[in-house]
């Protein structure tokens, strides 16, 4: 990967272990309204931004289903345990910056609004690592559409070839892989499928594996 001058990072499920808690919010919301939530309607959402999610749920529950309100619900729960216990970095989140930084331009894409993205990097003390951050409300169309990819490269002024992006979601690695990325999966909560693994360059374990290609 001689060619990668920057690399770009996801954030929930890669930098922070926001997923676990998002995870919870949602099966607790749903349950609340008499409702279930499984893997599918959870991984269908994961890497969207708030008004692809809304046109997700809606699928799912019915063209009647007060998505927005429940979007909100999940919002205050996951404000609750993030007051309360804080949101950790993922294994060898920081270690994997500190190495990279020196090395490459670094950037964010997420499909998470802005406030809340800054909040929570600079909560767990990584925000400084990155030079822009792309972030949900920012587009139109978040991930698997290539918008979000597309803006973070010419916010750091690369071409998409010269940028590697970090995931963990299938939605994310679509992203990054029609936008003409270098997609690297580092496995969160979802296993990689055949399409999936097509796509990527790289799949690890944890992000301690970068270093074995960057």
């Amino acid at each position: 990967m001689s060619r990668i001058k920057a690399i770009i990072f996801d954030m929930d499920g890669v930098i922070l272990d926001s997923e676990s808690i998002s995870d919870i919010t949602w099966r607790k919301a749903a349950e609340e309204r008499g409702l279930s939530v499984n893997d599918e309607i959870l991984n269908a959402c994961r890497g969207s931004n708030k008004n692809d999610t809304i046109v997700t749920l809606k699928k799912y529950y019915g063209e009647d289903f007060d998505s927005q309100a429940f979007l909100e619900r999940t919002s205050e729960l996951f404000h609750e345990i993030e007051e309360k216990e804080g949101i950790p970095l993922l294994p060898y989140a920081k270690e994997i910056l500190e190495y990279l930084k020196p090395r490459y331009r670094l950037a964010l894409a997420s499909s998470t609004r802005g406030p809340t993205v800054e909040r929570q990097l600079r909560a767990a003390g990584v925000i400084d690592f990155f030079e822009t951050r792309t972030t949900g409300e920012m587009v139109e169309h978040s991930k698997p559409n290539p918008e979000i990819y597309l803006m973070a490269c010419k916010s750091i002024g690369m071409e998409p070839e010269e940028c590697a992006a970090i995931e963990d979601s299938l939605n994310g690695i679509r992203s990054a892989h029609a936008a003409g990325l270098h997609p690297i999966m580092v496995i969160d909560k979802v296993q990689p499928t055949e399409e999936i693994r097509n796509m990527c360059e790289c799949i690890f374990e944890s992000l301690d594996g970068l270093k074995s290609v960057l």
